[in-house]
C-alpha cells in the first residue's frame, strides 16, 4: 500500500503562485504514473494534471493550461504542481494520485493510490 503525502497548500491572492509537492511515505517499488486532482466545495473531484513515467508526457485540464506545470522530482515517485496566475476558481482541496500503470491514459477515480489532500485558497 502506497501512502502519498501532499504539502504546499495555503492562502494566496489572485494572481499569485503556489507550488504543491507530493511524495510517497515509505519505500515504493517500481514507478508510477502521477497526477493531481482537485475538489472544490459542492463539486465533484476533477482532473488537473498528470505525468507519465518513462515518456515524460504531461496532460492538463483546459482550465489550467498555461498556468499550471506538473513535474517530477529527483526522488522516486515525487511530483510537483507549480501553480501560477491563480484565480479564485482554483480554490479547492488538491489531491495527489498515483497509478501502477505507467502507460495509463485515463485520469479519473480509478487511480490506485490517493493522498489526503492539501487546501488551496485563492482570495480575490
Amino acid at each position: 500500500q502506497v501512502q502519498l503525502v501532499e504539502s504546499g497548500g495555503g492562502l494566496v491572492q489572485a494572481g499569485g503562485s503556489l507550488r504543491l509537492s507530493c511524495a510517497p511515505s515509505g519505500r515504493t517499488f517500481g514507478n508510477y504514473a502521477m497526477a493531481w486532482f482537485r475538489q472544490a466545495p459542492g463539486k465533484e473531484r476533477e482532473f488537473v494534471a498528470a505525468h507519465r513515467w518513462g515518456t515524460g508526457s504531461t496532460y492538463y485540464a483546459d482550465s489550467v493550461k498555461g498556468r499550471f506545470t506538473i513535474s517530477r522530482g529527483n526522488a522516486k515517485n515525487t511530483v510537483y504542481l507549480q501553480m501560477n496566475n491563480l484565480k479564485p476558481e482554483d480554490t479547492a482541496v488538491y489531491y495527489c494520485a498515483a497509478d501502477r500503470n505507467i502507460a495509463k491514459m485515463t485520469w479519473d477515480e480509478s487511480m490506485d493510490y490517493w493522498g489526503q489532500g492539501t487546501q488551496v485558497t485563492v482570495s480575490s
